[in-house]
């Protein structure tokens, strides 16, 4: 598998350090409000990438956190009139709920910045031994100037980001883009002991603290939105490979912004659409589909002509798997053709050859369409043997994916029931008047009946 590597910019092959396993940080939400949009593209991609390794075979050891002490955090505790910690727990519990729908793995682990705050301390106090960080009334701050390569991941060098650096007014830092490590505490702010009094962690050691500690001093891959790109993963690479004295990543991984309707998202244009907003009109399993019809690199559009039109797809392949499953009882018996199978593993092998290259979901999905439109141009003519291999194939792929390829239906209530099976008399004994008349029933009750050769198919509208 070939990944694009944002430090080289260039498509590497994936080796991992251990033979068999990658190891995999994604940077996880800043828990205090509901995710939105574009949170979930990231959650989404590296969940998909994720899935396609232990597909091929691979042990994946895949670490996501929560940021669960941050200014944003105090301010909306602070708005709300709780705590810091109540914060967290109610939004972690919302993401689940959220990711859950989205149907995205629980990780390996879920570190709490708060729950690690002892490696935190520990990676800070190494830097200061080293010499690569100093104290300033409490606070503590990377000194960038000791790291030569600093800028590595945007390729530029220092003295080109000391050039375009605001001017800072803080004179306790040696240099403006030097960040901070520890926070000294401010009143009625949450705060750990530390060898530099009471304080908290800043956000960039937070993430290179937890990847240490859950998944090693180096890493296989590492993935966010592009937006990390600088100042946090620039950060984080500075102070990881300081303190470790080694490699940090292997392989840098980032996805694009989502716009909404050709605009970037926004609060103040009031086109802000969290997940939770969106799962009203859309399911979870659709907007999961949608988020992986572009490549991940490449800039998404949200619209509702987008989402209806990723709906309208989606629908294509459940209603092939549905019929597949109806005409199944009534099928001849009979074995897998090598015609058939040969022509499925081709499916198949398009799929896995999009995914190699670079996670290319979009063209993975062109190969599961391209399954569809055969299969139901031949399913009239498949033996029992052939549609439970059509169905496996087909579900196999969305699987990986993480998308359900079958339509989750309501059951039916014993009324419904009941008029379908009148109906099904009705049309037997001739009484053609009274079978219209029930189908009008049930259509008026939400229930569209289809006659097919293979019996009668229902939908919900």
């Amino acid at each position: 598998m070939k990944i694009y590597n944002t430090m080289t910019m260039k498509e590497e092959e994936l080796r991992p350090i251990k033979p068999g396993e990658v190891s995999i940080y994604a940077c996880g939400p800043t828990v205090y409000n509901f995710f939105h949009i574009g949170n979930a593209r990231m959650f989404v991609v590296f969940d998909t990438l994720r899935r396609y390794l232990e597909y091929k075979g691979y042990k994946v050891n895949f670490v996501q956190n929560f940021t669960d002490i941050d200014d944003k955090m105090i301010k909306r505790a602070n708005e709300e009139g709780t705590t810091v910690a109540d914060i967290a727990e109610k939004y972690i519990g919302e993401y689940f709920t959220d990711a859950d729908g989205l149907n995205i793995k629980r990780a390996t682990v879920h570190p709490r910045a708060t729950e690690n705050i002892d490696a935190i301390i520990d990676m800070i106090k190494t830097l200061e031994e080293k010499g690569y960080a100093y104290e300033a009334d409490g606070d503590v701050y990377f000194e960038v100037e000791k790291c030569p390569e600093y800028g590595k991941l945007i390729h530029q060098d220092l003295d080109d980001l000391k050039s375009g650096a605001r001017i800072d007014i803080d004179e306790r830092k040696r240099s403006p883009l030097d960040f901070a490590l520890w926070k000294a505490a401010k009143p009625g702010e949450p705060y750990w002991e530390s060898p530099w009094g009471k304080g908290r962690p800043g956000w960039h050691i937070e993430c290179s603290a937890m990847s240490t500690k859950y998944l090693g001093k180096t890493i296989d891959i590492h993935g966010g939105a592009i937006d990390l790109i600088f100042p946090h993963h620039t950060n984080e690479i500075a102070q990881s490979e300081c303190a470790n004295g080694c490699e940090f990543v292997h392989n840098w991984m980032h996805n694009a912004y989502i716009n909404v309707d050709n605009k970037k998202m926004s609060k103040s244009l009031g086109n802000f659409f969290t997940v939770r907003d969106v799962a009203k009109k859309y399911s979870y399993n659709t907007i999961r589909f949608f988020l992986l019809t572009s490549h991940y690199r490449s800039p998404m559009n949200f619209s509702d002509e987008l989402m209806a039109s990723a709906e309208a797809g989606l629908k294509r392949i459940q209603n092939c798997v549905d019929n597949l499953e109806f005409i199944l009882p009534g099928a001849p018996e009979g074995e897998v053709s090598a015609e058939f199978k040969d022509k499925m593993e081709g499916f198949k092998k398009a799929f896995c050859d999009g995914m190699d290259d670079d996670l290319n979901t979009a063209d993975a999905i062109a190969a599961i369409f391209e399954a569809v439109k055969f299969i139901n141009t031949e399913s009239e003519k498949l033996n029992k043997a052939e549609i439970s291999f059509a169905i496996d194939t087909v579900t196999e792929l969305c699987s990986v994916l993480g998308v359900k390829a079958k339509e989750e239906k309501e059951d039916l209530s014993e009324k419904v029931e009941a008029l379908i099976k009148e109906r099904a008399e009705a049309r037997k004994e001739k009484n053609y008047k009274r079978a219209d008349e029930i189908r009008d029933e049930l259509k008026a009750m939400g229930i569209v009946l289809e006659d097919t050769s293979s019996g009668v198919k229902w939908k919900k509208i």
